[in-house]
């Protein structure tokens, strides 16, 4: 019977953690079994005292959280992305940003990084004009990822098939996605200069000091491992950056 792990992870590592886990398997025997979610929501699941040996979040504050409770024994920085715009419209994406007509899709901040970094990024248009954040802040619509927002059907990517849906004209979501939806010829995927981005952080929990768990944390950071992370969009490891550990 092959040892098993239970892992929380964030849904945007979905892409890229489904065949590094796979490769895992297969290269130790160690089953991981895993939970997707919105991370603020997982985080909140490990502290109620839901058993949680891993938890891979898409920001740093959660993991240190459970660090400074006692609730996990180390944290270490695995990879990173960036925010871009998702949309059928045509324009740049500060055109597409400053346009008031234009219904803002978001993921829920508090439950979800990704609408904690969209919000970051409403301040930053703040300092570039004057209240543009604002207006962006005003035409948000919080759409996915909190705990009573619209469920996705499995195997969508959320900010396709809002669009789709015309749920929402424009849709502020990760980067690394861009990837998946090159091909779609009515989805249009808009960068956001590194200048005026926000720079996420993804960040592993260490919750258990098993072997497995160790050895699962090492593949993660290890060469094979952060390949599958920039095949699927995700931007490298920067060197220095991996650990912290109590």
């Amino acid at each position: 019977m092959p040892h098993s792990i239970t892992l929380f992870a964030a849904g945007s590592l979905r892409l890229a953690f489904t065949p590094l886990l796979n490769r895992f398997t297969q290269m130790s025997g160690i089953v991981a079994k895993v939970e997707y979610g919105p991370a603020g929501l997982l985080r909140e699941r490990i502290e109620a005292g839901e058993p949680c040996a891993l938890f891979a979040s898409a920001n740093r504050e959660h993991p240190q959280h459970l660090l400074s409770r006692g609730k996990a024994v180390s944290t270490h920085t695995f990879s990173g992305n960036q925010l871009s715009l998702t949309t059928c419209q045509t324009g740049t994406w500060l055109d597409l940003l400053r346009d008031p007509t234009l219904r803002v899709g978001t993921s829920t901040p508090g439950c979800d990084p990704s609408g904690d970094y969209t919000w970051a990024l409403f301040d930053k248009m703040d300092l570039l004009e004057p209240g543009l954040g604002q207006q962006l802040r005003e035409r948000a619509i919080p759409l996915v990822g909190g705990r009573d927002t619209l469920n996705v059907p499995q195997g969508e990517l959320a900010s396709r098939w809002i669009i789709r849906q015309g749920l929402a004209d424009l849709f502020i979501g990760y980067a690394h996605y861009a990837k998946a939806l090159s091909g779609e010829p009515d989805i249009r995927v808009v960068a956001i200069p590194t200048e005026h981005n926000i720079q996420c952080e993804y960040q592993l929990a260490v919750l258990d000091t098993a072997k497995e768990v160790t050895a699962l944390v090492e593949f993660i950071l290890s060469h094979a491992g952060q390949h599958f992370l920039t095949e699927a969009g995700f931007l490298p490891l920067s060197s220095g950056s991996q650990t912290e550990a109590q």
